[in-house]
């Protein structure tokens, strides 16, 4: 069994919550949110999942015992080395480009204003930077003549980027 703790906000981390919860070998262990009317909040309320708030930095102490991941969905929080220790395997982050282009939190509008014909997500291991850790999985998603910066991110990147976390987890429950 995977013990996960998911850090984020909004569609994509409620998605990943819906995910997790629906994998066999999965166990979400806490939920964490910048807000707690968040809708990942909420829908963890629902399943019984405990639910936490943060700030901008993930602190040890948030972080529970006997977990193998974190989870970062749609988190804009700093994830400190004491932290990401605490987790067999650390934290792993989904970010909206083909990194090492276009970090930061314009990595979408970059991309579409660069008048790039692709783009795409990548799951990482965070490290002491913003964006800059080991490339776990990438893929790549065409921009279209119709294509906006929104759709982009709800049409193609979002959804991506929940793929790019089940085959994370399914990738792993082979190794525990």
């Amino acid at each position: 069994m995977i013990k996960v703790m998911i850090v984020g906000q909004k569609w994509l981390a409620e998605q990943l919550l819906k995910r997790c919860v629906g994998m066999v070998d999965v166990e979400v262990v806490l939920i964490s949110v910048p807000c707690i009317d968040d809708r990942t909040a909420v829908l963890a309320d629902r399943l019984d999942i405990p639910v936490t708030t943060h700030g901008k930095v993930l602190i040890v102490s948030a972080v529970p015992d006997g977990i193998d991941v974190i989870l970062m969905a749609h988190a804009y929080c700093f994830v400190g080395s004491d932290a990401r220790a605490k987790a067999r395997l650390g934290a792993i982050g989904y970010h909206p480009s083909l990194l090492p282009a276009y970090k930061g939190k314009t990595a979408i509008a970059d991309a579409f204003n660069a008048g790039d014909a692709v783009t795409g997500g990548s799951l990482y291991q965070l490290d002491d930077g913003w964006d800059t850790g080991v490339v776990v999985d990438q893929a790549g998603v065409n921009i279209d003549d119709n294509d906006t910066i929104k759709s982009l991110w709800q049409d193609k990147l979002a959804p991506l980027g929940l793929v790019l976390f089940e085959s994370y987890l399914k990738s792993i429950g082979h190794e525990i």
